[in-house]
């Protein structure tokens, strides 16, 4: 199994769950062909250099994944056929010194993926926190 890229520009005129769910199809391609996704990197939506179609924006989302080779061709025939998808580009990682660099990126985006769900628990406990408080303070007020 060789080490892949995959940079998807779907359609900025979808709602936020049409575009999870366009995603969540695109990552089901993948696994469906053989290919193990080791990292995700949602970009976030980005202004585009050119304009393609009508459209000046896009939401740009990387996957990094594991597959055979004879599944790209797979692959990137269902990407065509995907009409949410305004542009892809699978980049293959072959020599060691490109492995390297894909093994930097899948820590790297991994990294990234983990530091909001640690923000959100401290955020969670910070809330616990105040709540117990607050409710400590009214059942002072009403004990007197």
């Amino acid at each position: 199994m060789r080490n892949y890229e995959n940079l998807v520009i779907v359609k900025p005129t979808l709602t936020a769950e049409e575009i999870q769910a366009s995603i969540s199809a695109i990552e089901e391609v993948i696994t469906s062909n053989g290919g193990e996704i080791a990292a995700r990197d949602a970009m976030g939506m980005r202004k585009l250099a050119y304009q393609l179609g009508k459209n000046e924006r896009g939401y740009f989302h990387v996957i990094y994944y594991s597959a055979a080779p004879s599944a790209i061709s797979e692959i990137e025939r269902r990407f065509r056929i995907n009409e949410d998808l305004l542009r892809f580009v699978t980049i293959k990682y072959d020599t060691n010194r490109e492995v390297a660099a894909w093994n930097q990126l899948v820590q790297k985006a991994n990294k990234k993926a983990s530091a909001p769900a640690a923000e959100a628990k401290t955020e969670d406990v910070e809330v616990a926190t105040e709540a117990t408080e607050t409710v400590a303070e009214v059942a002072e007020a009403s004990a007197e």
